[in-house]
């Protein structure tokens, strides 16, 4: 249950933010408005569909020798809090193989730092095509690492679906609640010991409401293969900040030949964003046509990414094509090598800044980061004996990079800070997979950054190193262990009130998690969190829990 979660002439503040747009010349942090293109690494494309493209199929480990998937799509270029929450192990689907499958669960538990956990989930399937299923999850702790009370937080989600099969399509409806409830507890002490100090002052609480409906493809010997969901999700925290967003996104493909398909990706966002006095309108289209050449030996795929943003409080409507190719080369067995090209504007909404940096300070500005080029090239593949690698080195050029820094004059809230320049952002990623059969998997990933940033002095909140070790096995199917280690080094935060810059603490979290079947529909849990005791801080002046634990029991039916 840890949380984890310059001398520049650009610094954005909220303050200048309510302010009419300036004719001088942009300051450090400022969106220049005349740039105002931009993204984050992000790849839109058909999932590895098991429909349309499996006809044309690529080398794959058999289902004996199951292995862990490639992810080779662009990486974020945040890391979020390592650990906001204990991540509970879900109930467990694996069974003795005399014991009947139960689907429906109910789970309570309870820890140190006077946690709460309760977690229930029923699926109703009394149709051979229609299906219901409806969960709720609640996790809560009591007190956190600074002044008891005023860290503590809780975290509420309710999810509803609705899944309807029949042999040519699928139709889904989701419907799901969220409320997150945490104080700002970066405070300094001098504003602690004043008199009129309440954690009214501190308090914060985010309501989400999202419903979204979707109809693909389920005919798997369709030459047309589709998607296509539509939702709108309402976000509103304890002040006046909201925000509503409608998306829309299409993905089709159809086989050309045994070995060419067309693809077609759009995505269509209206979003508004309230806070005081500040309202921004700011929408997003995107049309992505591609096509795709597969054989045993080289697989290409060739297109266009063309984007459309608007903004009418920032007087922005823009369009720009980026290109789209990407090559692929397996020479022998199940070793691929690979390079490609593209680019694309990233949104940044509230709701997703909000995801990367909860401690965020009222009427933030909100910009999209262009990502202009994008030049990537590594290799993936089956070593054999049950390890598996990938390794990537990618060189990307961005506009409105955004970072996060303690705000001023509030040091326990976050401003987000952009690079109005031409930002560069070297990355060299790796991962090492090993896996045997169902038994054990243990994957260890590394991501090294190199930023080169224009009118921003650092990349303040971003790490330079970020690695995981993430660990599974089962014994005798009855007791479930996974255990993972998360590293980040090389993160900077700097208050602008003292003018101090810091350099944050390398981060190690260690967490082990035990499922274990006491019979036939009971079982046993716990977590055991950021073991090595660290209250590190993941953002400045934001501490995080030291070792926590929660226990409980897990009930099927």
């Amino acid at each position: 249950m840890t949380s984890r979660t310059i001398p520049l002439l650009l610094l954005v503040v909220p303050a200048l933010a309510q302010q009419p747009r300036p004719t001088r010349p942009v300051r450090e942090g400022e969106v220049d408005n005349q740039e105002i293109t931009v993204e984050k690494s992000r790849k839109i494309e058909l999932p590895p569909a098991n429909r349309l493209f499996n006809k044309i199929p690529s080398v794959k480990p058999s289902a004996e020798q199951r292995k862990l998937t490639y992810e080779f799509e662009d990486r974020k270029l945040t890391v979020g809090d390592p650990r906001i929450t204990p991540g509970v192990l879900p109930p467990t689907t694996t069974a003795p193989d005399e014991t009947p499958r139960y689907d429906n669960y109910v789970k309570l538990g309870a820890g140190n730092y006077n946690s709460f956990y309760g977690e229930g989930f029923v699926g109703i399937n009394t149709l051979s095509n229609l299906a219901v299923e409806g969960s709720l999850r609640h996790l809560s702790s009591g007190v956190g690492p600074v002044d008891g009370r005023n860290s503590s937080q809780a975290d509420t989600r309710l999810r509803l679906t609705g899944k309807y099969l029949t042999d040519a399509f699928k139709f889904q409806g989701d419907l799901g609640f969220d409320r997150n409830a945490y104080n700002f507890y970066g405070y300094s002490r001098a504003f602690a010991e004043q008199p009129d100090f309440s954690r009214e002052l501190i308090r914060q609480r985010l309501n989400t409401v999202n419903f979204k409906v979707g109809i693909e493809n389920a005919n798997a010997e369709s030459a047309i293969d589709y998607s296509l969901k539509t939702g709108i999700t309402s976000l509103r925290d304890l002040y006046n900040a909201s925000e509503t967003d409608w998306g829309t996104n299409f993905n089709g493909s159809l086989g050309i030949t045994d070995k060419i398909v067309a693809l077609v990706a759009a995505d269509a966002y209206v979003t508004q964003r309230s806070d005081g006095s500040i309202v921004d309108n700011r929408n997003l289209f995107r049309v992505k046509p591609t096509f795709k050449y597969n054989s045993n030996l080289l697989t290409v795929t060739v297109g266009i990414n063309a984007v459309n943003e608007t903004d009418r409080r920032a007087g922005i409507n823009s369009t720009r094509a980026f290109p789209v190719v990407d090559i692929d080369v397996t020479p022998i067995g199940n070793i691929h090598f690979f390079a490609g090209v593209d680019g694309d504007i990233n949104r940044n909404t509230l709701r997703s800044l909000l995801t990367e940096n909860r401690w965020l300070a009222p009427q933030v500005v909100l910009a999209n980061t262009v990502k202009s080029l994008d030049l990537y090239g590594g290799s993936k593949g089956d070593i054999g004996g049950g390890f598996s690698y990938e390794g990537k080195v990618s060189y990307a050029r961005y506009r409105n990079f955004s970072t996060f820094n303690n705000a001023v004059p509030d040091t326990s809230k976050f401003f987000v800070l952009y690079d109005g320049g031409v930002s560069q952002v070297l990355t060299i990623s790796g991962q090492l997979a090993y896996a045997q059969k169902d038994k054990f998997r243990s994957t260890l990933k590394a991501d090294f950054f190199s930023y080169g940033l224009d009118r921003l002095t650092e990349a303040w909140g971003r790490p330079r190193v970020a690695g995981t070790w993430t660990n599974s096995y089962v014994l005798n199917k009855k007791l479930f262990i996974t255990a993972d280690l998360y590293f980040y080094e090389g993160i900077k935060n700097r208050n602008f009130v003292s003018g101090l810059t810091y350099t944050l603490k390398p981060i190690y979290d260690a967490n082990v998690k035990i499922d274990y079947f006491l019979g036939r529909q009971v079982s046993a849990f716990v977590s055991l969190n950021n073991i090595f005791g660290q209250n590190y801080q993941r953002y400045l002046y934001y501490q995080v829990q030291g070792l926590n634990f929660l226990g409980g029991i897990s009930y099927s039916f």
